[in-house]
C-alpha cells in the first residue's frame, strides 16, 4: 500500500465518520465542529487528486467563512438540547429515500466517468522534463490575486472581519447581577458629600 493510497482511505473514512457524528448528534455546536472536520478531510482528499486550488478553497471559505459563520449564529442562538427521544420509525422512509437517491446517483458517476478504474491498467507517461517549466494552479491564481485583484481582495476581508465581530459583540451576554464600576457616575458626583463627620459624645 502506498503513502496515496493510504491518505486517500484514511481522509475518506474520517470524512465519513465526521459526517455521520454531524447528523447523529444532538448538541448544535458538536454537529457544526463535525462539519468543519468534514470539509478538512474533503480538503485534504482533493489535494490528493491534485486539486490545489479546490482544496484551498475550501479551507478558506467553507471552514474560514461559512463553518465559523454557522458556530457563530448556533452560539448568538443559544440552541437548547433537546432531551425528548426521537422515533426513529417514523424517520425511516424519509432515511431510505435519501439513500435509495444517493446511492443511485454514485452508481451513475460510476458508470459515466469510470471512477474505480485502476491506473495501473492504463498508465499516463507524463514528460516531465516539459511539465518542470509549467506554472501551477496555484502560482497562477496567487498572482492574479494579489495584484490586479488585491483591492477586491482585501475589502473581503475587511467584509469577514467586521462581520466576525459584529457576531462576538453580538454572542456576548450582558449580566445585570454583576457589580461594575462605573466611571460616568463617579466622575459626576458630588465631592462636598463624599466625606462626612459625624460628632461623637464623649
Amino acid at each position: 500500500m502506498t503513502i496515496e493510497t493510504f491518505l486517500f482511505l484514511a481522509f475518506s473514512n474520517f470524512a465519513l465518520i465526521s459526517a455521520l457524528m454531524v447528523v447523529l448528534l444532538a448538541n448544535a455546536v458538536h454537529s457544526v465542529l463535525f462539519l468543519i472536520l468534514v470539509f478538512c478531510n474533503v480538503a485534504g482528499l482533493l489535494l490528493l487528486i491534485g486539486a490545489e486550488f479546490l482544496s484551498f478553497m475550501f479551507l478558506i471559505v467553507y471552514v474560514g467563512a461559512i463553518a465559523v459563520l454557522f458556530l457563530f449564529v448556533v452560539m448568538m442562538l443559544n440552541i437548547k438540547i433537546n432531551l425528548t427521544p426521537l422515533n426513529l420509525t417514523s424517520l425511516a422512509p424519509l432515511g431510505g429515500t435519501v439513500l435509495f437517491i444517493l446511492f443511485y446517483q454514485l452508481n451513475s458517476t460510476k458508470n459515466v466517468f469510470k471512477l474505480f478504474l485502476s491506473y495501473l491498467d492504463q498508465p499516463v507517461l507524463i514528460n516531465w522534463t516539459s511539465e518542470r517549466e509549467n506554472l501551477s494552479n496555484i502560482k497562477v491564481i496567487g498572482k492574479l490575486l494579489y495584484t490586479d485583484f488585491s483591492l477586491l481582495f482585501l475589502l473581503s476581508s475587511l467584509i469577514l472581519l467586521v462581520a466576525m465581530i459584529g457576531a462576538i459583540v453580538l454572542t456576548m451576554h450582558q449580566r445585570t447581577d454583576v457589580k461594575k464600576q462605573e466611571i460616568e457616575l463617579q466622575l459626576t458626583r458630588n465631592s462636598a458629600g463624599v466625606i462626612k463627620f459625624i460628632k461623637l459624645r464623649k
